[in-house]
């Protein structure tokens, strides 16, 4: 992955550069300020940036996740959609292994990549990654499940509790309640075994 360095009396002089040099908007850029390069006695200090262009992020993850997938055995292509989340969709010759249980393959898939995209990055960059649409059909199977325990809750007056769902699971069904007028989501408990809890709103 290409690191571009950048020089200026300010941040933003700097920014202002490596804008002009790559052809790229600030919100398309990673930059990380490296030092300030001190002046002699009549020069003014100056700040130095690293820069990395976004789209190389999206390349070199898509690379990595192809190298990591053909390393464990898989025969698979890789489509990317980057409108929003850049997402890679994995397309195998064996999805459901490639999944796991519960999703717990394709999660610790997740973490892999994220871990090498820190290392080569310096921060986190938000991704996303499915096999054959898998996730976009389990949001689905939560979110009719969600729906379907708030309404009895908001009957019944009394709480549900939701085991065997991971943080990712949690995190989808707390946003879909989010806004519900009748019930209200709590996770308690430790990991593994941390729970979500649909709870009634008082009147």
């Amino acid at each position: 992955m290409e690191k571009h360095n950048y020089i200026g009396k300010t941040i933003e002089e700097a920014i202002k550069e490596a804008e002009i040099s790559l052809q790229e908007t600030r919100d398309h850029l990673i930059i990380h300020e490296k030092e300030i390069k001190q002046g002699g006695l009549f020069k003014s200090k100056k700040i130095e940036i690293e820069v990395i262009e976004k789209r190389e992020v999206i390349k070199f993850i898509k690379t990595y996740l192809s190298t990591l997938v053909k390393d464990l055995g898989f025969h698979a292509n890789i489509e990317v959609n980057v409108k929003e989340i850049p997402t890679y969709r994995i397309y195998s010759d064996n999805d459901s292994l490639l999944i796991g249980k519960n999703g717990k393959n394709l999660q610790a898939l997740s973490k892999v990549v994220a871990q090498a995209v820190l290392k080569e990055v310096g921060e986190s960059f938000k991704f996303l990654i499915d096999v054959n649409e898998y996730k976009q059909k389990h949001e689905k199977t939560l979110e009719f499940l969600a729906k379907k325990v708030a309404r009895e809750v908001k009957e019944s007056k009394v709480e549900a509790k939701l085991d065997s769902l991971n943080a990712y699971e949690r995190r989808i069904i707390h946003n879909i309640l989010s806004s519900n007028k009748y019930v209200y989501t709590e996770s308690i408990g430790e990991e593994p075994n941390r729970c979500l809890l649909i709870k009634p709103k008082e009147d």
